[in-house]
């Protein structure tokens, strides 16, 4: 069945779009929740003559996507849960507790549903979430869970010099082998 979308529908498209849909999906849900109406041709000729209107209704919220994807890039946001041993989490964070926390955070309310979690966080550290704020329109978010900014900074700094070390430790091994292989030679 042929539909016009009022609204966006995440994967079909967005508002004027014209798509074809299941009878029982359309019947079932969309019209019923107002979401779409059906393509009739008295319903199309309307859709011409709102067509500006929608456009500049889609630049207005694409624009408002791209700056609210610059608020959410490489901002840190922290969920604070209970941490066993080894960093394991007592539950789990979700993508509703992420949602929660962007609002206490960041001022910034987005729905539940748009983030992208394939999972829930089980371990606290430092994690990466996709954040699909409109159409096309990612952002990538910082979870700190279980940790603080502080504590992250402080395990970067004690790992780094242990990576240093276990190459300076390799390089010398290796110059020593050369060393000896170069006298087993004479």
């Amino acid at each position: 069945m042929k539909i016009i979308l009022l609204d966006e529908l995440r994967g079909k498209g967005g508002e004027g779009d014209v798509i074809d849909v299941a009878d029982g999906f359309a019947n079932n849900y969309l019209f019923r929740q107002g979401i779409a109406i059906p393509a009739t041709k008295g319903n199309l000729k309307q859709l011409e003559q709102r067509r500006k209107n929608i456009e500049k209704r889609e630049v207005t919220r694409i624009a408002n996507a791209e700056k609210l994807k610059e608020a959410l890039e490489g901002a840190k946001v922290v969920i604070d849960v209970r941490v066993g041993e080894e960093g394991q989490l007592f539950g789990s964070v979700t993508n509703a507790m992420i949602a929660e926390a962007l609002v206490a955070q960041l001022n910034v309310e987005i729905d539940r549903r748009r983030i992208e979690l394939n999972n829930p966080i089980k371990v606290s550290g430092e994690h990466k979430v996709q954040v699909a704020l409109y159409r096309d329109i990612k952002a990538t978010l910082n979870l700190l869970v279980g940790v603080t900014e502080e504590e992250v900074a402080e395990e970067a700094a004690e790992n780094e010099p242990e990576e240093v070390a276990a190459e300076d430790a390799a390089a010398e091994a290796a110059a020593e082998e050369d060393a000896a292989a170069g006298e087993d030679a004479e």
